[in-house]
């Protein structure tokens, strides 16, 4: 059974430190199972900042962008559990994105599993250079650091969902394939135009950040 979509949903929030035990037993045990019961959503992991923040994600593959206007998605009833521990009860800098796949065009390797660390980038770029900036980023930028050891797979996303334009999401075998020197090569010898093209885009606050699996 495929595990990956064409689209992304991801929640991210900070949590009150007396909260935390009690969040993250509800997330793992409550809210997750709830969440992959609903059709088109195909799998889901959550994920701690060990870079960037917030400090908690859930990450969700879904078919399409359309799964979250189902009433399947949008009645689900909500528990007294989840109505006193969800993230927009007593979450902190709750982001929300919800993105549509643009690289590579098509899902591939679709039946691969959550990764157990992943790296994502959310940024935005003036529409002046949008059309050169995606050029580069999907032509140039992300082909190079799929080749480095340790990265499974890299995608990009059209926000459709969020406060920032774009979002990529790398998957890494483990937390220090950012630090190597092959991520660093790739990150200076990428293309000549990489410099100009970086200088272009804005990140969000906590971006990239750079998240290891948590869930059971």
């Amino acid at each position: 059974m495929p595990s990956k979509g064409n689209a992304i949903f991801l929640i991210y929030t900070d949590v009150d430190a007396r909260h935390e035990d009690e969040f993250n037993d509800w997330y793992n045990t409550e809210h997750l199972p709830e969440l992959l019961a609903v059709p088109g959503i195909v799998s889901a992991a959550r994920y701690e900042a060990v870079k960037g923040g917030p400090k908690y994600l859930a990450a969700y593959e879904i078919e399409s962008t359309d799964v979250l206007q189902t009433p399947a998605f949008k009645n689900r009833p909500r528990t007294p559990w989840g109505e006193r521990v969800s993230p927009t009860v007593i979450g902190k800098n709750l982001t929300r994105v919800v993105g549509q796949q643009i690289f590579p065009e098509q899902v591939e390797m679709p039946g691969r599993g959550m990764a157990p660390c992943l790296q994502i980038g959310r940024m935005s770029v003036p529409q002046a250079v949008d059309a050169e900036w995606n050029a580069w980023y999907s032509g140039e930028y992300v082909p190079g650091y799929r080749k480095v050891p340790g990265v499974i797979y890299a995608r990009r996303y059209r926000v459709i969902d969020g406060t920032t334009g774009y979002a990529t999401v790398y998957e890494f075998e483990n937390e220090e394939v950012p630090e190597t020197d092959a991520w660093h090569d790739q990150r200076q010898n990428s293309s000549p135009n990489s410099e100009r093209m970086r200088q272009a885009m804005t990140h969000a606050e906590g971006s990239p950040g750079v998240y290891r699996r948590i869930d059971p």
